[in-house]
């Protein structure tokens, strides 16, 4: 986890300069080749001074210079239940698994732009009501289920 040095200096040039140090000329391209893996694992990866929140801003800035911000909002999603139940969907919803599916989606509802807040909460009701089969794990924003919940629209 990141501590006081991720908010010091220029962040975009560093988070760029760890990015193609890695061999990536994008930050999509460095997440995209991790694909499910939390936020906050690609930020300690990119080192101790860049914060999860960096990485999901600079991801959110190049999906909407590419027309591609439904794919990054899918990803998040992703990226969060990967972080919740790195084991697939859960069998057993008893209160403490409610309260992370509560969480995750909380976690997805927040992380999303303003202009995709409707559909990710029309999503989540989706979700509520037809809940995934018990270990269903996307392993990337073009999963299935996901492209049905969320299709991609933009021009």
């Amino acid at each position: 986890m990141s501590g006081g040095d991720a908010w010091r200096g220029n962040i975009r040039v560093r988070l760029y300069e760890r990015v193609r140090a890695c061999g990536y000329d994008s930050l999509t391209a460095f997440a995209a080749a991790r694909p499910a893996v939390p936020l906050y694992a690609l930020a300690d990866e990119l080192g101790d001074d860049i914060a999860a929140v960096q990485v999901l801003s600079g991801l959110l800035n190049e999906a909407e210079q590419h027309k591609q911000v439904t794919r990054f909002v899918r990803d998040v999603l992703v990226r969060e239940l990967s972080e919740r139940f790195p084991n697939g969907w859960p069998d057993a919803l008893d209160d403490a698994i409610r309260g992370e599916i509560a969480l995750a989606l909380g976690s997805w509802t927040s992380y999303s732009p303003d202009t995709h807040k409707e559909r990710v909460r029309q999503a989540r009701a989706a979700l509520r009501v037809s809940p995934p089969p018990v270990g269903w794990r996307p392993l990337g924003p073009d999963d299935e289920l996901l492209r049905t919940l969320l299709p991609d629209d933009e021009a």
